[in-house]
């Protein structure tokens, strides 16, 4: 059977270095003489704005004014900020109030403390029209968010000591966090990594994953054998998340392609929302507030009212059942077809709707924000890096050229250097069983849209080599990205 390769390892060279000319737009956007240096040596604005951003004494690291943000100045504060979430978020008093309370209420009292220099970085980021970072990966690893956000913004002390006047252990509180299932090993660890790194750097960036219900699975050893069980991590909530559903995206499968004046067009599609739910990443000791965007499937219609008064109770609720299949599990089992196909859907579920939401926030960008039109599209890689950890979001280079090409009018020569320009790709192995696969026949009938556009790619790739090693048809049929086509 014909096979197709989403990595596109054979056109590494040519779709790459998205982070070229990468900055951090700090200080470029600042008059001289406008800054002076506090008592405690800090660098402050003597206008200070939403904008402002002082160099530490760090070469290169940037920082992010919190002028005019409340702030848990001191262990009164914290005991302060605690109680008023224990009453008023978790609505209990100390009467009845479970350790679990507690963890909830010293959580939103945390993001309290986080949440401004949150927005803050945002607008920075806006006013300044920096280059961003979107970090595309299957996996974050991102481990326990609570001692490390107080750690990154050096209230750690402060807190205990609140913690310890009220009674409570810090460390029994910070055991009771869930970790987020959202990784399974290296892969996830780098990427977690990575953003913690580009938020203490300055660096501006979105990571962009999916919102897992289960991850993978928790393991218990019951009578000497390991038994799999889910691992339901949001069964108590996420008081780290944020939802944002006025950003929700349409992700398209199946239907087919026409032309219609001289126009291509994938019709006819099923089609399935992405709910995205925000976490901040911050920095270290910078002020620095960035962003993991993760998504949720939903279905467009979830309940069928009529089926369920007919006495269907089963088929009025199949479709979302269905449909949220996509972000149940991280890495469904793929021994079958319905596996496969789950995979598939997956990957290319975080692609696209990453990449629309990269487009929006180009076309919102300070330049073009009064409507989003008329919006130079060759600017897009001085303002985007997009780089793809592994294989899994490799279908970002086949989505980006469908929607330049199909819903932006770009000819094929200017969406393929646009999107070159833009993709960077990292492989963490080279071993073949490591390297996906897919069956053309799941690729047509899944994506028949992408199957055209990586089709038109490899014959392009293929050109180049034939022109590099004439003649040598073994070298064109091992650097395919499709089997049987290198003829």
């Amino acid at each position: 059977m014909e096979q197709v390769t989403t990595a596109f390892n054979a056109v590494q060279q040519t779709i790459t270095n998205g982070i070229n000319g990468l900055t951090t737009n700090g200080n470029d956007h600042e008059k001289p003489n406008e800054r002076t240096k506090n008592s405690a040596g800090s660098t402050l604005s003597k206008k200070p704005s939403a904008v402002t951003a002082p160099t530490t004494k760090y070469k290169g690291i940037k920082q992010i004014s919190i002028c005019g943000i409340p702030l848990l100045e001191n262990v009164q504060a914290v005991k302060k900020t605690f109680n008023r979430h224990l009453h008023f978020a978790v609505v209990k008093d100390r009467d009845i109030a479970t350790d679990r309370d507690y963890y909830q209420s010293l959580a939103y009292t945390v993001r309290d403390h986080l949440v401004g220099r949150w927005i803050r970085t945002q607008q920075y980021h806006y006013e300044t029209d920096a280059k961003r970072v979107y970090y595309l990966s299957l996996e974050f690893f991102m481990g326990r968010t609570l001692a490390n956000t107080m750690i990154n913004l050096g209230i750690e002390n402060d807190v205990d000591e609140a913690l310890y006047e009220l009674g409570l252990n810090i460390e029994e509180l910070e055991e009771l966090e869930t970790d987020a299932a959202l990784g399974n090993g290296g892969l996830g660890r780098l990427a977690a990594c990575f953003l913690d790194s580009m938020a203490t750097l300055g660096i501006s960036s979105y990571g962009y994953g999916l919102r897992y219900d289960y991850g993978i699975f928790t393991q218990k050893i019951e009578d000497g054998f390991q038994n799999e069980y889910p691992d339901d991590w949001l069964r108590y909530g996420n008081p780290w998340e944020i939802s944002r559903p006025e950003f929700l995206v349409p992700v398209q499968f199946y239907g087919k392609v026409i032309e219609e004046n001289g126009k291509t067009k994938w019709v006819d599609t099923e089609i399935i929302q992405a709910m995205p739910f925000d976490t901040p990443i911050p920095g270290y000791n910078n002020n620095v507030v960035n962003t993991l965007r993760l998504w949720s499937a939903k279905a467009p219609g979830k309940f069928n009212f009529q089926l369920f008064n007919s006495g269907d109770y089963i088929r009025a609720v199949a479709e979302q059942s269905l449909t949220e299949n996509i972000t149940r599990v991280l890495y469904p089992n793929d021994n079958f077809d319905e596996g496969k196909i789950l995979r598939l859907k997956q990957e290319y579920f975080l692609v696209s709707a990453s990449l629309q939401d990269i487009i929006r926030r180009f076309k919102f960008s300070k330049p073009y924000s009064k409507n989003g039109k008329n919006v130079d599209f060759t600017n897009f890689p001085e303002k985007a890096a997009i780089h793809l950890n592994d294989t899994h979001p490799a279908l970002s280079v086949a989505e980006l050229m469908r929607l330049l090409i199909d819903e932006e009018n770009f000819d094929w020569d200017q969406a393929f250097d646009i999107t070159k320009k833009t993709i960077a790709y990292t492989n963490h192995t080279l071993l073949p069983e490591a390297l996906e696969r897919w069956p053309i026949t799941m690729f047509e009938r899944l994506l028949p849209r992408h199957i055209q556009i990586i089709k038109q790619i490899n014959a392009h790739h293929l050109d180049l080599v034939r022109q590099k090693w004439p003649g040598d048809d073994q070298c064109c049929k091992r650097m395919s990205l499709i089997e049987d086509e290198a003829q």
